[in-house]
């Protein structure tokens, strides 16, 4: 564990608890990875704006499940959806009476809302407008992600088409979809190239299904105490729930703070 030279985490789940502030202990946990030389990056389904606010410099953040990544210096990964796949998904939302949001580095639109995705939201502290320019948007503006609230049962029906872009999840009610060549593993490992840091030196924390991809990619993938079964399954180790702070406790016992 001392030959960790870089950390990711997840924000949902596994930095913070749903709906509620970061914890203390994990921002000491953070502050001290920086002090004992260790980067830190955000790797989140959130976008740049969701991230929270701490006073703390990350050395990247991975923003809409990898769509999006950047440092304060330059843009490290940037790939947007296509036209194309977001008016089938658009469409296809319509046939399962679901509204549909998208995400530019500076907004998120909706053409609609209902609880399940109101509720998605809430989860990162903001209620995005219904938008009447939402068209628009999806025709002229880059796009690295789209949120559709929805259950397992709708994917095929909501993907039908669609080639260029996949499901990603954490939640079962709403979806993020992204680029079909992108994901949590993949922006890591543009991440490690940019710093080269070998994956072996490379510490992940994570615990929801999008976050699978990211904990194989690094050396060493740690799945959180509530973590869903599926992201323990693969995982390398698994520390304490975030409702304990479970990544202050695990960076203690091995020796990273």
């Amino acid at each position: 564990m001392n030959k960790i030279k870089i950390a990711f985490f997840d924000v949902d789940g596994t930095l913070v608890e749903k709906r509620k502030p970061i914890s203390s202990k994990i921002v000491e946990t953070l502050k001290r990875l920086k002090e004992n030389g260790t980067m830190i990056c955000i790797s989140s389904g959130r976008s740049p704006k969701q991230i929270p606010k701490l006073d703390v410099k990350f050395d990247a953040l991975i923003t809409f499940n990898g769509s999006y990544c950047f440092n304060e210096k330059e843009t490290i990964l940037n790939t947007p959806l296509k036209k194309q796949d977001m008016e089938l998904v658009v469409k296809n939302a319509k046939k399962i009476n679901r509204p549909v949001a998208v995400a530019t580095k500076d907004r998120i639109a909706a053409n609609g809302m209902d609880e399940d995705l109101k509720e998605y939201f809430a989860f990162g502290g903001t209620t995005p407008a219904i938008a009447e320019d939402f068209d628009q948007i999806m025709g002229k503006q880059t796009v690295y992600q789209m949120m559709v609230s929805c259950r397992k049962a709708d994917y095929d029906t909501l993907m039908q088409g669609v080639k260029g872009a996949k499901i990603t999840a954490w939640w079962d009610r709403a979806v993020d979809i992204i680029p079909t060549s992108g994901s949590k593993g993949v922006a890591i490992k543009k991440v490690l190239d940019y710093y080269q840091i070998p994956a072996s030196k490379a510490i992940a924390f994570g615990d929801g299904s999008n976050d699978i991809e990211m904990l194989k990619t690094v050396g060493c993938g740690v799945a959180m105490g509530n973590a869903t079964g599926n992201v323990k399954k693969i995982a390398d180790d698994i520390c304490g729930s975030v409702q304990d702070d479970g990544i202050y406790t695990y960076c203690k016992e091995h020796s990273l703070i």
